[in-house]
């Protein structure tokens, strides 16, 4: 697969939108448990590391979920060019005094604009809550979540209760399975119980949360991954996080996986990280 940053309206799936469906009832509420160094609304600003989440599946069998499978890399990313401004879509964002650690020795305190495959891997694939995908209000984007394991449930956060977003579940070789899920507003999604004050906003904003079952993806085995949209004004800019529970049945043997273009060679990694420590 071929990392692909287009300057014009993603017109992805257009076919596929004559079957998606709204999030069904069997969308689940979760509770999120989590732990901050800081009190007040400096905690909202900070780190903010996600402990556990606790539901009710479809079985009605309580669960408590604190060992998360989390993103390993992103790839096949579509997204609005950013020329400066509010223009372009996803962006890297995080919390006014947050950290992120992009893996390679660098570790980063303020958001980017216009990110690589591997800076949208980096902020998907830790716990820390204030780690955030920030869309523009009228942003078009698409991007391949591949987790570390396979996944049986998803756990979404959406940072200011006014978005909407589409998912759709991909096997191990990136093809698109089940149906598109597009999910309903996330105003009608359960409070997370935190707030995330980010370098893209002016103050802090609540945080819905929404749990995604195999079900509702219209799949009945684990997944490898999901597919990720945003489709312009009507979405209003979903700014995001997503981690996975980790299948009870993982595929044996384990199922090999594409090799993410985007972190291919060296010289790349080197070259994010240079242009990172310059500006720090």
């Amino acid at each position: 697969m071929k990392l692909r940053h287009l300057a014009t309206s993603i017109g992805i799936a257009a076919t596929t939108l004559a079957v998606a469906v709204q999030a069904p009832a069997n969308a689940f509420e979760f509770t999120t448990n989590y732990s901050s160094d800081f009190s007040g609304n400096d905690r909202w600003k900070n780190n903010i590391w996600l402990d556990s989440v606790e539901f009710t599946d479809a079985s009605g069998k309580f669960k408590s979920i604190s060992d998360f499978t989390l993103v390993k890399y992103v790839d096949n990313v579509t997204n609005d060019l950013w020329t400066g401004g509010n223009s372009g879509a996803a962006s890297v964002d995080l919390g006014d005094s947050a950290t992120l650690d992009l893996g390679n020795g660098t570790i980063l305190t303020q958001g980017v604009e216009a990110p690589s495959s591997i800076e949208l891997s980096a902020v998907l694939s830790n716990k820390n809550l204030n780690n955030i995908v920030d869309t523009e209000d009228v942003g078009n984007f698409a991007m391949d979540l591949y987790f570390d394991q396979a996944v049986d449930n998803l756990f979404v956060w959406e940072r200011g209760k006014n978005s909407k977003m589409d998912l759709q579940a991909i096997d191990n070789a990136g093809n698109v399975i089940g149906n598109l899920l597009a999910l309903s507003s996330s105003s009608s999604w359960k409070d997370a119980g935190f707030s995330l004050n980010t370098q893209e906003i002016g103050s802090a904003q609540k945080v819905g949360s929404i749990g995604v079952s195999l079900a509702d993806l219209g799949v009945a085995a684990p997944i490898a991954g999901v597919r990720v949209f945003s489709r312009g004004k009507a979405y209003q800019g979903p700014d995001w996080k997503i981690l996975g529970s980790i299948a009870e049945k993982q595929p044996s043997p384990p199922e090999s996986v594409p090799e993410p273009s985007a972190l291919i060679g060296l010289m790349a990694v080197g070259a994010i990280a240079a242009r990172h420590l310059k500006l720090a």
